[in-house]
């Protein structure tokens, strides 16, 4: 079993419960104190067999792409909590919950370039492997995430 640490707040667990049934993306842990995730193994397993069939970019790579003005779309998969705190710059957001319902209405283009990324890599690969599925040719999952965007101190967008 793989730790990850992740930020949970008592007040945000109490939202969560509430948003659950009302919510496709519900509302992480907010930043308030260090908890760590522990991720099943039949997770971890799903997660490295859609790695087989994907593409990843690093951060630099996603870094240098926004730096050079590239066109492409920048999908954030994290739930509305997360996306709430901050997110990339010149980001989307489509949550795990409901990119695959909706993408095509947002991104009718099935070659257009693609980067998605979450908290640190994990759910966009899972994202990125169902939209090739769907006939997406050009989606790619960003390693690191957003953790490991802010910990490189990248730029980032907040409310």
């Amino acid at each position: 079993m793989v730790l990850v640490p992740v930020w949970v707040s008592e007040e945000t667990r109490h939202l969560d419960q509430h948003r659950h049934q009302h919510h496709a993306c519900r509302p992480p842990a907010s930043r308030d104190r260090l908890q760590p995730m522990r991720h099943a193994p039949g997770f971890l397993r799903l997660v490295e067999d859609a790695k087989r069939r994907i593409r990843e970019v690093t951060l630099s790579d996603v870094k240098a792409m926004l730096d050079r003005g590239e066109r492409f779309h920048l999908i954030d998969v994290r739930e509305e909590g997360e996306w709430a705190h901050g997110h990339l710059p010149a980001a989307r957001h489509l949550c795990k919950g409901i990119i695959e319902r909706d993408i095509e209405s947002v991104i009718p283009e099935p070659n257009a370039p693609i980067v998605l990324y979450c908290g640190g890599g994990f759910r966009s690969a899972l994202a990125a492997d169902n939209l090739r599925k769907m006939g997406y040719t050009n989606v790619a999952s960003m390693d690191g995430g957003w953790r490991g965007w802010t910990e490189a101190g990248f730029p980032v967008e907040k409310p």
